[in-house]
């Protein structure tokens, strides 16, 4: 049975749903063997992840699905992400229950018993994300704001809402402002840009020689 809890409010699920959501990005055609690692990752059985249970027509379907999802991670408006995740519960969803298998402790599942994989996918992401949203007030997922990634993220910790995907690029996008901010300071090397450069003061004589030239005070 796949796995859909969600808990530590939805940060577990949510997370998931982020992991194959850039798998996607990274691949469109979602390999099987990157899938199953994710899947297995976050507690989906063997079992449930042979080619007889996750058939190829199964992966084109989760695959679409994190391509659905993905628009809501991209999306910074939170009423608008609201809107969205309610549309997708009454779509995909049932009434909560609690169930118990495989090993896993007493978790939600919202899904319907006969769902395939990709209805089970968005009934469980739009659950965490809602709860996600419900805890903190805000969407506090996004795109990575580096100009050379397009990865997830899913920030849900005290502090400044989080920019990026990674501290990698965090790091990389404040190295790059450092550099554009020292560029924009540098004088160019026609001048242009620069204040010109004050004129000399005149001196105004204060004596006169005898053959009518200004001199020297001393």
């Amino acid at each position: 049975m796949r796995r859909a809890d969600v808990g530590r409010q939805g940060f577990a699920v949510a997370q998931r749903l982020i992991d194959i959501a850039n798998a996607v990005r990274a691949s469109a055609d979602l390999p099987r063997s990157v899938a199953v690692e994710i899947l297995a990752r976050h507690g989906e059985v063997p079992e449930d992840l042979t080619e007889a249970a996750l058939t190829d027509a199964d992966l084109r379907a989760l695959r679409d699905a994190a391509v659905r999802m993905s628009g809501i991670l991209a999306a910074s408006d939170t009423d608008r992400a609201a809107v969205v995740l309610n549309e997708m519960l009454a779509e995909c969803a049932t009434a909560p229950r609690l169930s118990r298998h495989d090993g896993h402790p007493w978790h939600l599942h919202v899904d319907h018993h006969d769902a395939d994989w990709a209805d089970w996918f968005l009934a469980s992401s739009a659950l965490a994300l809602a709860q996600i949203l419900t805890e903190h007030g805000r969407a506090t997922w996004g795109e990575c704001a580096a100009s050379n990634c397009h990865n997830f993220y899913l920030g849900t910790g005290p502090g400044s809402p989080r920019r990026y995907c990674s501290t990698t690029c965090a790091s990389r996008a404040r190295v790059a402002e450092h550099r554009r901010r020292k560029g924009e300071a540098r004088p160019r090397p026609d001048g242009a840009g620069t204040s010109p450069a004050p004129s000399p003061p005149t001196s105004s004589p204060s004596s006169t020689d005898r053959s009518g030239r200004a001199g020297r005070c001393h």
